[in-house]
């Protein structure tokens, strides 16, 4: 506790140090010695009082000891900023824009960034783009913590050829702004892109942080890039990565699985030393995929046996498991278990999940009964795995029951209309064909085609359905009707 001839500075120390430790009893203590001895208005001492609070996770009152400052330097707004854009309350961040302007100071490379990701949160690529002006005319752009967080936000916000444009500029540029690129590319879909940029990134960055790993595996998972997947696998080992980060280990288990070696996921799960809730629910999941749910049943009941809780991931996991095993009954038991074991509540993926396995079964008026009875309001993937089930089932009424859910829920979305309109035409319904094709029309349905691709030779080729414009598909088309004529005998 402060002496009562305790100077401004001396309380200033003991704030910065109770922010350092986050001990907000003795920042409360000094900050009611200072106002007993009448220490303030002292513009640094409330600065370092607003630090205190905003360290300790008390904004509100952090705040109301920024409003009433008769003097705010800029650290103070910059405080703030920080503070609410890492507490994600990015409306905050931006509201003090036109303040801090008016205010007439003059944001530095502190300011922008916490502006920056306030943008990147709420989506706002205009607000974004209008900072990136600014820190070009006040010559901001060219720190790296500034020209990197102008990336992240043009990354965050969907405009992936500013964000491109900006790091190809960039003079100087760390592991982190290369993370970003290529989590952001892999998030954005596109893969080959992200591949290639963390490949170069590892000529051009010295200290690796591997923070962009768990992204470079998806990646690999998403396109089937193997050999690429076991390259990052190799440097994991290379650098002990496996035996420290847990993600890494996650990553790869999933990337093993997705790439068809099942085997080698579960060699990998074996090998780590250490494990979390998300490591078991990976396997789980990978179990799953592959069809295989009873082993799947198998390790969930391992992990409760080595004293794990499950939680909301583990149970999606498991009933997706019993989903594309048809395990209906231990679907129940698991979904029952949520609430009746754990005492917590279904979420919408564990009621999507149970709709789509009783609509797989056949059991359509189940799967809507269910529906009927959730106690929290159905969203569009509800509706869209029974509109699914009643394609698949035939089932016209209560396939146009979820049609008409979703065509409220999702007005844009094709897909709804096409799958009715299958509905319709199996049923010999032509006139409801007639409907929904003139209703595809008027919104310009144009169906993307699927695609399987293969590597040979280090290439990966690609095979889209019903397209025979590349010599290479005819060559296979024909390959694969001599195999089926000779099997024919």
């Amino acid at each position: 506790m402060p002496l009562p001839n305790t100077t401004p500075a001396q309380v200033s120390s003991i704030l910065r140090r109770c922010a350092a430790a986050s001990t907000l009893r003795q920042g409360k203590q000094a900050h009611l010695h200072a106002l007993v001895f009448g220490l303030m208005p002292h513009s640094t001492l409330e600065t370092d009082l607003l630090l205190m609070y905003a360290r300790c996770g008390h904004l509100a009152i952090a705040r109301q000891v920024f409003d009433r400052m008769p003097h705010r330097p800029l650290h103070s707004w910059n405080i703030l900023l920080s503070s609410y854009a890492q507490s994600s309350l990015f409306h905050y961040s931006l509201a003090l824009i036109h303040p801090l302007l008016a205010s007439g100071l003059r944001p530095d490379h502190f300011t922008l960034p916490s502006l920056l990701k306030a943008s990147a949160g709420l989506g706002h690529g205009h607000t974004g783009a209008v900072l990136h002006a600014f820190a070009i005319g006040m010559a901001l752009d060219i720190h790296l913590i500034v020209s990197g967080s102008i990336v992240d936000m043009y990354l965050k916000c969907g405009r992936l050829i500013d964000a491109r444009k900006m790091f190809e500029q960039m003079p100087e540029k760390d592991g982190v702004v290369w993370n970003a690129m290529v989590t952001g590319f892999t998030k954005a879909g596109l893969l080959t892109e992200a591949l290639n940029l963390f490949q170069k990134s590892q000529w051009e960055v010295v200290d690796a942080d591997w923070m962009a790993l768990p992204s470079v595996l998806s990646a690999c998972s998403q396109s089937g890039d193997l050999r690429r997947g076991k390259e990052v696998h190799g440097r994991a080992v290379r650098f002990l990565l496996l035996e420290f980060d847990v993600a890494v280990g996650n990553s790869l288990i999933d990337m093993y699985s997705k790439c068809g070696l099942l085997d080698a996921s579960c060699q990998l799960f074996s090998s780590m030393r250490v494990r979390n809730l998300v490591t078991w629910s990976v396997l789980i999941s990978c179990y799953g995929i592959h069809g295989r749910g009873k082993e799947a049943l198998g390790l969930y009941e391992k992990m409760r046996g080595q004293g794990l809780e499950p939680n909301s991931i583990v149970f999606t996991s498991v009933l997706l498991s019993c989903n594309h095993s048809g395990l209906i009954d231990d679907g129940h038991a698991v979904f029952d278990s949520i609430s009746r074991v754990y005492g917590l509540e279904p979420s919408i993926e564990h009621y999507a999940c149970m709709v789509d396995l009783l609509g797989r079964c056949g059991s359509i008026e189940k799967a809507l009964e269910l529906i009927e009875k959730m106690e929290i309001e159905p969203v569009a993937s509800i509706w869209g795995a029974l509109l699914a089930a009643c394609a698949v089932h035939q089932n016209v009424e209560i396939g146009e029951i979820a049609a008409m859910k979703l065509f409220e829920l999702e007005p844009e979305n094709l897909s709804n209309c096409v799958a009715l309109c299958s509905i319709y035409e199996r049923a010999g319904n032509w006139h409801g064909v007639a409907e929904m094709r003139r209703k595809m029309r008027a919104l310009g349905v144009v169906k993307t085609p699927g695609c399987s691709w293969i590597e040979v030779n280090r290439r990966r080729l690609g095979f889209y359905q019903g397209d025979v414009s590349c010599q290479f598909s005819k060559m296979t088309l024909e390959l694969l009707r001599g195999l089926l004529s000779q099997l024919q005998f």
